[in-house]
């Protein structure tokens, strides 16, 4: 039998209900939706699957993967959108339009006081080989793997300040309990 996942206290058999339900994007808001692309493009290599525009409330969402040689993405828009919609793990950014031009605009990063949102996680092949890609393209990082209690685990900030865990997924094997 295939483990269905842990069991600890408030967790519920999943009702048939549910069945088909995916987590398929989390969201961070972005002051410069330039340089944020820039930044999960060229350091984390994602690709922009769909931008949907909202004029009358002034904002724009863009849809970011790390896609693979096997994915078939549509190329008909509406058909891309719908597969877009269907994927998981993607990331939103979401920009409110002219949070670019106001110098003092930024958005709390969830991790500062009141703490909140916590941070979003990649994994990567190689953490070292990472960690050396981060420091050839001016990464800031909030904690190196040879830093802190917990060894083996990397955390950067976007443009906006948001934090990054980034993980080798052997490396995590021994880790907790």
């Amino acid at each position: 039998m295939t483990l269905q996942g842990e069991q600890h206290k408030g967790v519920r058999p999943a009702p048939a209900q549910t069945q088909g339900f995916r987590l398929n994007h989390t969201m961070l808001r972005a002051k410069d939706p330039e340089r944020s692309l820039a930044f999960y493009s060229q350091v984390f290599g994602m690709q922009v699957l769909r931008r949907l525009d909202f004029e009358e409330m002034q904002f724009s969402l863009y849809f970011l993967a790390n896609l693979e040689a096997s994915d078939q993405v549509p190329e008909d828009t509406q058909a891309r959108t719908a597969w877009t919609f269907s994927q998981k793990g993607l990331l939103e950014l979401t920009h409110n339009w002219g949070t670019e031009d106001q110098d003092d605009f930024a958005y709390h990063d969830g991790n500062a006081e009141p703490q909140g949102f916590g941070h979003i996680c990649f994994s990567v092949p190689d953490l070292e080989a990472a960690q050396a890609w981060f420091d050839e393209h001016d990464v800031t990082f909030i904690k190196r793997a040879d830093q802190g209690k917990m060894q083996g685990v990397i955390f950067v900030k976007d443009p906006d300040g948001y934090w990054i865990e980034v993980i080798q997924a052997d490396l995590m094997a021994a880790m907790g309990d």
